[in-house]
């Protein structure tokens, strides 16, 4: 995770709190968290960075619609965040 920017990294977290979600899911979460719009040429380029570097899995639901799962290098790499981050945050 220390090869991510601060939004990539809350994308990771946000696909691996959901089951299989659509950029579209991820994306109406993500703006909860960021308290404003977050446009298409954002979102789907950084999603794909995160698939490149095989934290997330893409996968198609239809023909229109792709969904987003943590890869097992995923969960890995949330773990070894939060490993880190204790050590300087009170849990």
């Amino acid at each position: 995770m220390d090869n991510l920017t601060g939004f990539q990294r809350d994308l990771v977290y946000v696909i691996a709190g959901a089951d299989q979600p659509s950029g579209q899911d991820v994306k109406d979460e993500i703006e909860k968290y960021y308290s404003s719009e977050i446009n298409h040429g954002r979102l789907y380029p950084n999603l794909d960075t995160l698939v490149n570097k095989e934290l997330v899995e893409k996968g198609e639901l239809d023909r229109r619609t792709n969904y987003y799962a943590i890869t097992d290098s995923g969960d890995d790499a949330i773990e070894r965040r939060r490993e880190w981050e204790s050590q300087y945050a009170d849990p």
